[in-house]
């Protein structure tokens, strides 16, 4: 693969950066309760020397009901103050599960206004199986200032998706798995209706992963959307179950070259549960 600091970065690219001063390494882990997996613990077990915890669930709008809504402004500065993380810093993201949470870390920095943020592939299985280091230190932090410009093209509300699922002006693409965009699997949360938003693309994101969790190349990408019916002529929404795997999605829509994409953050928690909008079942 192309390393792209802006984008996506190999274990290999990491490693020989590693030492450099302004670079910064967050563990944006973050499971499933179904998975069975403590993301602070293990990363306070063993995680990429120097790397920071970001945890996603606090790093949120608590105002909200909806579980990890984008933070405020103010709250996102002021914890990323306390970790160290500030302008003109080179932020590297990655996950204990291969390429999963930390493209939502990703995505949340791009709402924010920062660009120079990329994830790792194939996270920390992928550095670890390479050889490379891991520590259980805590990283030594010094405060540094974030200058935060919100970039609210990036992200939509369940009132610009019911408009853009009646108009469509844009293509909604649904990351989850088939089974639960068809309607034919039980949603992991209690009272949700199933299917999916009518209009929608379903791509999993798995499909555009590597045996190794490692994204596969743009020109790959770009054939499975097309499979999946995405006209990628048009503007993109991208949704999962709760606004974090849809990010792999946009992950892999940037390294394309498509850039007018945005994310529905209240994703299939939010539209399953909003007894007004309506819901399709079946094929797309």
């Amino acid at each position: 693969m192309s390393d792209d600091p802006k984008t996506l970065v190999s274990a290999a690219w990491l490693a020989q950066h590693l030492k450099d001063p302004d670079l910064r390494i967050l563990d944006g882990s973050w499971y499933l309760p179904s998975a069975g997996r403590d993301a602070k613990a293990e990363y306070a077990a063993a995680h990429i020397p120097g790397a920071r915890f970001f945890d996603i669930d606090d790093i949120s709008d608590h105002r909200s009901d909806l579980p990890h809504m984008a933070p405020p402004v103010e709250k996102f500065m002021s914890r990323l103050r306390a970790m160290g993380v500030g302008d003109g810093h080179q932020i590297v993201v990655y996950d204990g599960a291969g390429l999963f949470s930390a493209a939502r870390v990703w995505w949340m920095f791009r709402l924010m206004g920062q660009e120079n943020v990329a994830v790792l592939d194939g996270g920390l299985p992928k550095w670890q199986s390479q050889g490379h280091a891991v520590d259980d230190m805590p990283p030594v932090i010094r405060d540094r200032h974030m200058t935060v410009r919100l970039q609210n093209h990036l992200v939509r509300d369940v009132t610009q998706v019911s408009a853009a699922s009646k108009l469509q002006d844009h293509v909604i693409v649904d990351a989850r798995a088939a089974l639960r965009f068809r309607g034919e699997a039980p949603e992991p949360r209690e009272g949700m209706r199933v299917g999916h938003i009518p209009g929608a693309r379903n791509v999993p994101y798995t499909d555009l992963l590597n045996k190794d969790q490692t994204m596969k190349t743009p020109d790959a990408c770009r054939a499975i959307f097309e499979a999946a019916g995405v006209d990628l002529n048009k503007p993109i929404i991208t949704s999962c179950g709760s606004g974090v795997t849809a990010t792999v999605l946009t992950l892999a829509l940037e390294r394309m070259g498509h850039h007018q994409w945005s994310l529905y953050d209240g994703s299939w928690t939010e539209w399953g549960m909003f007894p007004t909008v309506p819901v399709a079942t079946g094929e797309a």
